[in-house]
C-alpha cells in the first residue's frame, strides 16, 4: 500500500513573486482591450484558472468565451510565461528543497506523489520544467475543464489509484483554498508558507505548516503525524 502526495504548484513547489499572475492579466488587456480587475485570486468564486479567466471575461461582456477566445489567450499567456522566463530565469524559483524532494519521492517505494492545481496544463508544464520538475506527471490533473478544486484533487487521486494500491492521501498546498478544497473532501493538508507566516493558514485550522522542503526528515515526520493525528 502507497501513500499519495499531491502537490499544489504556485507558491507550493515554486514561486515567482507574483509576476506569472501579472503575465496572465496582461495577457488578458492584451488580447480582449479590457483591464483585468484583480490578480488576489481569492476574490474569484472558485481559484482555477478556468473559473478565473470566464469569470473576468462573463464581466466584460456579458457572456461566457468561446472555445476560440479561451485558446488564443492561453496562446499569449503561455507566450508571455516564457517570455519572463528567457528574459530572466531566476524570476521563478524553487521553493528551497523543492526539486530534490520530489525526486526522493519518486524513487521512493512508499510514495506515489502527483500535482492537483488550479491551473491550466500547458502553463503548468511550463512552470514545472522551468525549475526541473518533471512536466508531465502522470498522475496530474489540472484546471482545463473543470470548476472546482474538489473535482481537481479527485481526478489526480483517482488516476493514482488505476495504478498503484493508494492506502492514505495527503496535499500539499499554500493557500487558504487549499486548506478548505482538502477539509472538504476530508484530506490531511500540509500548509507550505515560504515567507515563514505559518499563522496565515494556522488561524484557520491548518494542524502543520512548512517554510520549505530543506529539511526532509521534518517533512515526512510532518506527513506520517497528520496520517496518525487524521
Amino acid at each position: 500500500m502507497k501513500i499519495l502526495i499531491l502537490f499544489d504548484i504556485d507558491g507550493t513547489l515554486l514561486y515567482s513573486d507574483k509576476v506569472d499572475s501579472r503575465c496572465f492579466a496582461a495577457s488578458y488587456g492584451s488580447i480582449f482591450g479590457r483591464p483585468f480587475p484583480t490578480i488576489d485570486w481569492s476574490r474569484f468564486p472558485a481559484v482555477t484558472d478556468h473559473v478565473i479567466f470566464r469569470t473576468a471575461f462573463h464581466a466584460h461582456f456579458g457572456r461566457y468565451p468561446t472555445t476560440g477566445e479561451r485558446e488564443r489567450f492561453e496562446e499569449h499567456y503561455l507566450g508571455a510565461l516564457t517570455q519572463v522566463r528567457g528574459k530572466d530565469p531566476g524570476i521563478s524559483r524553487e521553493v528551497p528543497g523543492a526539486v530534490a524532494l520530489w525526486h526522493r519521492l519518486a524513487e521512493d517505494p512508499n510514495y506515489t506523489i502527483g500535482i492537483a492545481t488550479g491551473g491550466w496544463q500547458r502553463p503548468a508544464a511550463i512552470k514545472l520544467a522551468h525549475v526541473g520538475i518533471p512536466p508531465n506527471p502522470p498522475y496530474a490533473a489540472y484546471a482545463n475543464d473543470m470548476h472546482r478544486r474538489e473535482d481537481i484533487l479527485q481526478r489526480a487521486i483517482t488516476l493514482a489509484q488505476a495504478e498503484h494500491p493508494i492506502h492514505r492521501v495527503v496535499y500539499v498546498g499554500d493557500a487558504l483554498w487549499d486548506l478548505t478544497t482538502t477539509r472538504a473532501m476530508n484530506i490531511p493538508f500540509l500548509g507550505v508558507r515560504l515567507a515563514g507566516d505559518h499563522a496565515t493558514l494556522q488561524r484557520h485550522g491548518a494542524r502543520r505548516v512548512i517554510t520549505d522542503y530543506q529539511d526532509q526528515n521534518a517533512f515526512f515526520a510532518h506527513i506520517h503525524a497528520l496520517l496518525e493525528e487524521d
